[in-house]
Protein backbone atom coordinates (compact mmCIF):
# COMPACT_ATOMS: atom_id res chain seq x y z
CA UNK A 1 0.00 0.00 0.00
CA UNK A 2 1.00 3.36 -0.75
CA UNK A 3 1.17 6.06 1.74
CA UNK A 4 0.68 9.92 0.99
CA UNK A 5 0.67 13.11 3.42
CA UNK A 6 -1.13 16.15 1.99
CA UNK A 7 -0.72 19.43 3.56
CA UNK A 8 -3.95 21.82 3.27
CA UNK A 9 -4.19 25.30 3.84
CA UNK A 10 -8.25 25.14 2.70
CA UNK A 11 -10.59 23.17 4.38
CA UNK A 12 -12.80 22.67 1.20
CA UNK A 13 -9.52 21.25 -0.57
CA UNK A 14 -8.77 18.84 2.74
CA UNK A 15 -12.72 17.61 2.45
CA UNK A 16 -11.98 16.59 -1.42
CA UNK A 17 -8.93 16.37 -2.65
CA UNK A 18 -7.99 12.51 -0.80
CA UNK A 19 -11.23 11.42 -2.28
CA UNK A 20 -9.91 12.08 -5.86
CA UNK A 21 -6.74 10.64 -5.36
CA UNK A 22 -8.31 7.68 -4.37
CA UNK A 23 -10.57 7.90 -7.26
CA UNK A 24 -7.38 7.46 -9.48
CA UNK A 25 -4.58 5.33 -7.60
CA UNK A 26 -5.71 2.04 -5.59
CA UNK A 27 -4.34 0.66 -2.48
CA UNK A 28 -3.16 4.58 -1.31
CA UNK A 29 -3.39 5.26 2.53
CA UNK A 30 -3.72 9.46 2.84
CA UNK A 31 -2.75 11.25 6.10
CA UNK A 32 -3.70 14.93 5.89
CA UNK A 33 -2.61 17.84 7.64
CA UNK A 34 -4.83 20.90 7.81
CA UNK A 35 -3.21 24.70 8.55
CA UNK A 36 -4.59 27.56 7.66
CA UNK A 37 -2.47 30.07 8.63
CA UNK A 38 0.06 29.34 5.61
CA UNK A 39 -1.82 30.95 3.56
CA UNK A 40 -3.94 33.19 5.56
CA UNK A 41 -0.81 35.24 6.88
CA UNK A 42 1.25 36.04 3.52
CA UNK A 43 -2.80 37.05 2.26
CA UNK A 44 -2.75 39.35 5.41
CA UNK A 45 1.24 40.83 4.84
CA UNK A 46 1.67 40.22 1.41
CA UNK A 47 5.01 38.55 2.26
CA UNK A 48 6.12 34.99 2.96
CA UNK A 49 7.70 35.66 6.68
CA UNK A 50 10.61 33.92 7.87
CA UNK A 51 8.26 32.19 10.91
CA UNK A 52 6.01 31.14 8.02
CA UNK A 53 8.48 29.83 6.26
CA UNK A 54 10.39 27.86 9.43
CA UNK A 55 6.36 26.77 10.19
CA UNK A 56 6.01 25.26 6.49
CA UNK A 57 9.37 23.61 6.96
CA UNK A 58 8.02 22.23 10.34
CA UNK A 59 4.87 20.94 9.42
CA UNK A 60 6.67 19.19 5.91
CA UNK A 61 9.23 17.29 8.53
CA UNK A 62 6.25 16.11 10.49
CA UNK A 63 4.78 14.57 7.68
CA UNK A 64 7.92 13.11 6.65
CA UNK A 65 7.71 11.33 9.62
CA UNK A 66 5.20 9.02 8.70
CA UNK A 67 7.30 7.76 6.51
CA UNK A 68 5.17 8.50 2.99
CA UNK A 69 6.26 8.07 -0.75
CA UNK A 70 5.05 11.27 -1.40
CA UNK A 71 4.12 14.42 0.19
CA UNK A 72 1.83 16.80 -1.93
CA UNK A 73 1.18 20.53 -0.80
CA UNK A 74 -1.96 21.60 -2.05
CA UNK A 75 -2.19 25.90 -1.85
CA UNK A 76 -0.58 27.59 -4.35
CA UNK A 77 0.99 30.09 -2.68
CA UNK A 78 2.94 27.61 -0.69
CA UNK A 79 4.79 26.61 -4.13
CA UNK A 80 7.89 28.78 -3.98
CA UNK A 81 8.38 28.41 -0.63
CA UNK A 82 8.09 24.63 -1.01
CA UNK A 83 10.58 24.52 -3.39
CA UNK A 84 13.08 26.05 -1.08
CA UNK A 85 12.52 23.19 1.58
CA UNK A 86 12.22 20.52 -1.14
CA UNK A 87 16.44 19.87 -0.76
CA UNK A 88 15.77 18.90 2.35
CA UNK A 89 13.03 16.56 2.85
CA UNK A 90 14.05 12.96 2.24
CA UNK A 91 10.97 11.89 -0.48
CA UNK A 92 9.19 13.50 -3.00
CA UNK A 93 7.40 16.61 -2.04
CA UNK A 94 5.17 17.59 -5.19
CA UNK A 95 3.60 21.18 -5.12
CA UNK A 96 -0.01 21.04 -6.31
CA UNK A 97 0.64 23.62 -9.66
CA UNK A 98 3.19 22.37 -11.02
CA UNK A 99 2.02 19.95 -13.61
CA UNK A 100 -1.15 22.55 -14.57
CA UNK A 101 1.31 25.34 -15.00
CA UNK A 102 3.28 23.33 -17.45
CA UNK A 103 0.10 22.10 -19.22
CA UNK A 104 -1.13 25.51 -19.65
CA UNK A 105 2.14 26.84 -21.26
CA UNK A 106 2.68 23.91 -24.01
CA UNK A 107 -1.84 24.64 -24.67
CA UNK A 108 -1.41 28.16 -25.66
CA UNK A 109 0.63 31.73 -25.63
CA UNK A 110 -2.50 33.98 -24.41
CA UNK A 111 -2.87 32.76 -20.85
CA UNK A 112 -5.05 34.51 -17.90
CA UNK A 113 -4.86 33.12 -14.51
CA UNK A 114 -7.86 33.35 -12.73
CA UNK A 115 -7.31 33.11 -8.84
CA UNK A 116 -9.34 34.26 -5.38
CA UNK A 117 -5.91 34.72 -3.57
CA UNK A 118 -3.45 37.85 -4.45
CA UNK A 119 -0.75 35.76 -2.67
CA UNK A 120 -0.80 33.82 -5.32
CA UNK A 121 -0.44 35.61 -8.33
CA UNK A 122 3.37 36.06 -8.42
CA UNK A 123 4.57 32.70 -7.75
CA UNK A 124 2.51 31.67 -10.96
CA UNK A 125 3.63 34.46 -12.99
CA UNK A 126 6.71 33.17 -12.12
CA UNK A 127 6.58 29.50 -12.86
CA UNK A 128 4.76 30.31 -15.94
CA UNK A 129 7.75 32.22 -17.43
CA UNK A 130 9.96 29.71 -16.10
CA UNK A 131 8.42 27.14 -17.96
CA UNK A 132 8.28 28.82 -21.11
CA UNK A 133 11.71 30.12 -21.52
CA UNK A 134 12.44 26.03 -21.62
CA UNK A 135 10.35 25.49 -24.30
CA UNK A 136 11.96 29.12 -25.95
CA UNK A 137 8.17 30.19 -26.46
CA UNK A 138 6.91 33.48 -25.39
CA UNK A 139 3.72 34.24 -23.37
CA UNK A 140 1.29 36.83 -22.33
CA UNK A 141 0.23 36.58 -19.26
CA UNK A 142 -3.34 38.51 -17.45
CA UNK A 143 -4.66 38.03 -14.48
CA UNK A 144 -8.42 38.46 -12.96
CA UNK A 145 -8.60 38.24 -8.86
CA UNK A 146 -11.35 37.53 -7.01
CA UNK A 147 -11.17 38.51 -3.56
CA UNK A 148 -14.54 38.58 -2.43
CA UNK A 149 -14.79 34.78 -3.47
CA UNK A 150 -11.23 34.14 -1.19
CA UNK A 151 -13.20 35.33 1.68
CA UNK A 152 -16.48 33.41 0.98
CA UNK A 153 -14.56 30.38 0.61
CA UNK A 154 -12.91 30.91 4.00
CA UNK A 155 -16.49 31.69 5.33
CA UNK A 156 -17.86 28.01 4.08
CA UNK A 157 -19.97 30.45 1.57
CA UNK A 158 -19.30 28.17 -1.70
CA UNK A 159 -22.09 29.15 -3.45
CA UNK A 160 -21.20 33.22 -3.45
CA UNK A 161 -17.63 31.73 -4.38
CA UNK A 162 -18.50 30.10 -7.52
CA UNK A 163 -20.92 32.74 -8.87
CA UNK A 164 -18.52 35.65 -7.86
CA UNK A 165 -15.66 33.38 -9.99
CA UNK A 166 -18.09 32.52 -12.76
CA UNK A 167 -19.07 36.24 -12.81
CA UNK A 168 -15.40 37.71 -13.27
CA UNK A 169 -14.55 34.82 -15.75
CA UNK A 170 -17.26 36.28 -18.07
CA UNK A 171 -14.95 39.44 -18.67
CA UNK A 172 -12.26 37.63 -20.18
CA UNK A 173 -12.26 37.51 -23.60
CA UNK A 174 -10.00 36.31 -26.03
CA UNK A 175 -7.54 33.85 -24.29
CA UNK A 176 -5.97 30.46 -24.98
CA UNK A 177 -6.01 29.46 -21.33
CA UNK A 178 -7.18 30.27 -18.03
CA UNK A 179 -5.62 28.77 -15.18
CA UNK A 180 -7.88 28.27 -12.05
CA UNK A 181 -5.01 29.50 -9.58
CA UNK A 182 -6.94 28.02 -6.33
CA UNK A 183 -7.04 23.74 -5.70
CA UNK A 184 -10.65 25.16 -4.66
CA UNK A 185 -11.93 26.55 -7.82
CA UNK A 186 -11.05 22.88 -9.78
CA UNK A 187 -14.84 22.03 -9.69
CA UNK A 188 -15.93 25.06 -12.17
CA UNK A 189 -13.19 24.08 -14.71
CA UNK A 190 -15.80 23.24 -17.03
CA UNK A 191 -18.25 25.98 -16.60
CA UNK A 192 -15.23 28.06 -17.14
CA UNK A 193 -13.86 26.76 -20.41
CA UNK A 194 -17.40 27.19 -21.64
CA UNK A 195 -17.77 30.61 -20.46
CA UNK A 196 -14.67 31.16 -21.59
CA UNK A 197 -14.74 30.11 -25.19
CA UNK A 198 -11.26 28.49 -24.39
CA UNK A 199 -9.62 25.86 -22.73
CA UNK A 200 -9.86 26.17 -18.67
CA UNK A 201 -7.31 24.11 -16.62
CA UNK A 202 -7.23 23.36 -12.53
CA UNK A 203 -4.30 21.74 -10.97
CA UNK A 204 -6.00 18.85 -8.80
CA UNK A 205 -6.21 16.44 -11.71
CA UNK A 206 -2.49 16.93 -13.31
CA UNK A 207 -0.96 17.12 -9.61
CA UNK A 208 -2.77 13.62 -9.02
CA UNK A 209 -1.23 12.40 -12.46
CA UNK A 210 1.95 13.61 -11.53
CA UNK A 211 1.47 12.09 -8.15
CA UNK A 212 0.69 8.58 -9.85
CA UNK A 213 3.61 8.65 -11.87
CA UNK A 214 6.36 9.15 -9.28
CA UNK A 215 4.86 6.53 -7.23
CA UNK A 216 4.29 3.76 -9.74
CA UNK A 217 7.72 5.03 -11.38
Amino acid sequence: MYKVSLVHTVPSVYATFAGKIKEVINDVKIVNTVDEYLASDPAEKGVFTIDNMNRLLSIIKCAEMIEPNAIVVTCSTLSPAVEKIRPFIKVPLITIDEAMIIKAVELGTRITILATADSTIGPTKTKLLSEAKKLNKEIEISVEVCPEAYIAIKAGDQQFHDEDVKRRASEIKGQDVIILAQASMAHLEEEIAEICACTAVSSPKYCIEQLKNTLCR
